[in-house]
């Protein structure tokens, strides 16, 4: 069985009425499993489709470096 990871996906939503840049961070197993949870996240969640994403860098993050509470502690979590 494979081990999750952590990645830090770092990018910006080119929607015409909505510019901003973004920096999440999300479990996966592969950069490519990351990318699939940003698109499907921000289209979910500001109506963006894949197109309007762009996805400048892609980062796996020690445990120690994340700063997302939730993943905090869903890893806090897993390690028990």
């Amino acid at each position: 069985m494979s081990e999750l990871k952590i990645f830090r996906v770092i990018g910006r939503i080119l929607k015409p009425n909505f510019k901003t840049n973004f920096e999440k961070e999300v479990i996966a197993l592969k950069p490519e499993h990351a990318i699939e949870k940003i698109y499907a996240e921000l289209g979910s969640r500001h109506r963006v489709k894949r197109f309007q994403i762009e996805i400048e860098r892609i980062n796996e993050v020690k445990p120690e470096e994340v700063k997302d509470p939730i993943i905090k502690k869903i890893m806090a979590i897993g390690e028990v």
